[in-house]
């Protein structure tokens, strides 16, 4: 499994034959000019884990170009089915076998809305199992008693959680969410792209240090094999 990090909370994640773009927020992101093409990137599936528009801005565009499958909650779902875009609608605690593996859809705290004011039913992250290796993507979130779940449903490899505090978990309540979701290994994405979300690196990986953890920072088209 080869993970991309694309910029603020997009990643793409190879596996199994398949291409899997998470979150893609390529085209607005100054920090990714000149990294990443938005127009190269041909995904197989999207998956998104909340409507808001720094997690779906180039969804649309490339959806329509690559013919990707969107994988969501169900009102994201549909929205992008409006569009004629394929689609294959989730929710909480459900879990589908994939041609590139097990996917299973998992609680996330934060909101969800589209620009245009559109409800975006309730957040998720999600849990992908294949090739024996098994990653946990969270989404935007805040730490949440939910995440003591994730080591029912499999012994991760990877944790990817945001750090970026204000508007997610900041690295100390991350420290605590790789605890919960049993993990000593965590690749930290939604950070540093705006004033709101910077963050001290060294600050942080120290935070992780300190408790036996390691947290990987990648920079922009930087890759992770899991």
């Amino acid at each position: 499994m080869q993970i991309t990090f694309l910029g603020h909370a997009s990643l793409q994640i190879m596996v199994a034959g398949k291409t899997l773009l998470v979150d893609p927020f390529i085209s607005g992101n100054e920090k990714a000019k000149g990294i990443i093409d938005v127009n190269e990137l041909n995904p197989d599936y999207i998956l998104v884990t909340h409507a808001h528009q720094d997690h779906i801005l180039d969804v649309e565009a490339i959806a329509k170009r690559s013919k990707a499958v969107v994988v969501s909650n169900f009102e994201i779902a549909t929205y992008y089915e409006n569009k004629g875009i394929a689609v294959h609608p989730m929710n909480h605690g459900g879990s589908w076998n994939f041609d590139f593996g097990v996917l299973k859809y998992v609680n996330a705290i934060h909101t969800s809305s589209f620009p245009d004011g559109t409800y975006g039913g309730q957040p998720g992250g999600f849990v992908l199992s294949s090739e024996d290796k098994h990653i946990y993507i969270a989404g935007d979130t805040a730490l949440t008693m939910d995440m003591k779940l994730i080591p029912l449903f499999a012994k991760l490899d990877l944790a990817i959680l945001p750090v970026g505090d204000n508007f997610t978990m900041g690295p100390k309540d991350a420290v605590i969410a790789a605890d919960y979701v049993g993990c000593d290994k965590v690749l930290g994405y939604h950070y540093d792209t705006f004033g709101f979300i910077e963050i001290d690196h060294e600050k942080a990986k120290k935070a992780f240090a300190d408790t036996g953890k390691e947290l990987v920072l990648l920079k922009i088209g930087e890759e992770l094999s899991v």
